[in-house]
């Protein structure tokens, strides 16, 4: 999936699950997606289980992630001094 074509399968809309990120035209939210994936749930359970979703909205979901983690400020520590 292309950098930004995410944006095309996302929304965030603050009347739609509290504003948290959403597939368009649902009410699943990117997290669940992304949770999903990281219990190691394969696409093809995803997509059964979920049969509004496509494909494409799971890669959705996680290249959002990855957008957002890579926006993150990171601030290492600093190993204490005894």
């Amino acid at each position: 999936m292309e950098s930004d074509a995410y944006l095309e399968r996302i929304e965030i809309n603050p009347k739609i699950m509290v504003g948290k990120p959403i597939i368009k035209g649902t009410r699943i939210p990117v997290e669940l997606v992304v949770r999903m994936v990281a219990q190691g749930i394969s696409e093809t359970e995803i997509l059964a289980e979920h049969p509004r979703l496509e494909l494409a909205d799971i890669r959705a979901s996680l290249s959002y992630a990855a957008h957002i983690v890579a926006q993150e400020d990171i601030f290492p520590l600093m190993p204490s001094v005894a």
